[in-house]
């Protein structure tokens, strides 16, 4: 189970995130503890209030829960890491709220602590929390003999194609996955030894680099959006320096811009607008489908909640019932019978309760092998396209070596043409 952590303060916007509807199939909030408050917001807000009495910024410790993608794991599976991470990170008894979330067939899980010790006025220290949760990660796989990842074996070769939110995002403006870009950059990388053959390397694929302002070396694609190598590698700066040298020579980014704008003619423009266009139309047809299918979902579990909710008030009144007042129960009470009663109601509680949790975990499998198997065409899809769009690229990268050739003996300029075409 990967588990990542920040302190943090925002707390009105943390809960806005954790609650939104929009960016997740299904979510719950499973529990508010040590609040008085019924929401999140209203939690949030208490600890904030709290934190006004110290120097605290930061009053709130988030972490996140995240099993692999075939793991079945039950809520009680997620309460008992909760419980022994808080004994870890001297958490415990702590406020806290647990949050469950569902997109694309996966489930995971959020816990917010308030950091603030309300009898001393302090903030609990989250001294090498990062190690301690490491730790806690590496057991969860061992005793769930789930397949580790590597880099959690040994954080030296942890996947280079990982990325930060901001990379996710900038790379999903341009239509694609981020995963490939630096795939991508990171094979020119290693085909090349200079300057010279990394540049050939990049135009082979569509890309320029160029001199930053700040940044030292960047990448523009064919739209001209920049991206910082030494994250692209990930690799130091230094590193890369070592290899291109300072790179004195190199155009600046609006220099690049400029060639690039030369370069993309009206038609080869259409062609990367076609791929678009035909991704998008089969995208959206798979979003139809997963809408309709998550409305069909929420549905069947408000009704499942609904009948249990039913069947609880209905079990409870008849256990009531079985406990006599008056003067029969006192009765009861001096024989021991009324006792005896009471502990077979509470046993009988507690089995409806884990025979509704069961219920409910169950329908959630279920649902989530459904949405499952959606999500192994939307699989195919981002692959096919990425295919498609890797040799459309290598067509561009092509293409762009070549600039308008000027025939001597006629004084006119040609396009050169490739035969850049997309396949159907």
């Amino acid at each position: 189970m990967i588990l990542k952590a920040s302190q943090r303060g925002g707390g009105q916007d943390l809960a806005v995130h954790l609650m939104r509807m929009d960016d997740n199939e299904h979510v719950k909030l499973h529990e508010l503890r040590g609040f008085a408050s019924d929401n999140l917001k209203g939690a949030f807000k208490e600890a904030e209030a709290i934190s006004q009495g110290t120097k605290c910024q930061q009053y709130l410790f988030s972490l996140s829960l995240s099993p692999p993608e075939d793991a079945r794991v039950s809520v009680e599976d997620f309460e008992n890491t909760i419980g022994r991470i808080e004994d870890r990170l001297g958490l415990k008894d702590q406020p806290r709220a647990i949050v469950f979330h569902e997109k694309e067939g996966r489930r995971h899980a959020h816990c917010v602590w308030s950091r603030i010790d309300a009898d001393t006025m302090t903030a609990k220290q989250m001294s090498f929390y990062k190690t301690k949760l490491m730790s806690v990660s590496r057991d969860l796989y061992l005793e769930h003999g789930w397949k580790m990842p590597r880099g959690l074996e040994n954080a030296a070769e942890r996947n280079p194609t990982n990325f930060t939110l901001a990379e996710w995002q900038q790379a999903k403006r341009q239509g694609m996955d981020p995963r490939w870009l630096k795939t991508a950059l990171q094979d020119c990388w290693k085909r090349s030894d200079n300057q010279a053959s990394f540049e050939g390397a990049l135009q082979d694929r569509g890309f320029f680099l160029a001199k930053g302002d700040k940044r030292g070396f960047v990448i523009l694609d064919h739209q001209g959006e920049v991206y910082s190598l030494p994250k692209m590698l990930d690799l130091k700066t230094k590193e890369v320096r070592a290899r291109l040298c300072e790179g004195d020579k190199l155009k600046s980014v609006d220099q690049t811009k400029a060639v690039i704008g030369e370069r993309m003619t009206p038609s080869i423009r259409r062609h990367v607008d076609e791929s678009r266009q035909e991704f998008q139309r089969r995208s959206t047809l798979l979003a139809q489908k997963k809408a309709e299918m998550t409305d069909e979902h929420r549905k069947a579990r408000a009704d499942a909640e609904g009948g249990q909710a039913v069947q609880w008030e209905a079990e409870t009144r008849e256990r009531a019932a079985r406990l006599p007042t008056g003067l029969r129960g006192l009765w009861h009470r001096i024989t021991g019978q009324y006792q005896e009663v009471r502990r077979t109601n509470e046993m009988e509680a507690k089995d409806t309760a884990l025979r509704h949790s069961q219920e409910r975990q169950q329908l959630i499998d279920a649902q989530r092998d459904e949405r499952a198997a959606l999500q192994t065409d939307f699989k195919q899809l981002r692959s096919a396209q990425a295919k498609q769009l890797l040799e459309l690229r290598e067509d561009v990268g092509r293409y762009l070596k070549f600039t308008r050739v000027k025939d001597q003996s006629q004084g006119l300029s040609r396009d050169v043409s490739l035969g850049l075409r997309l396949e159907r």
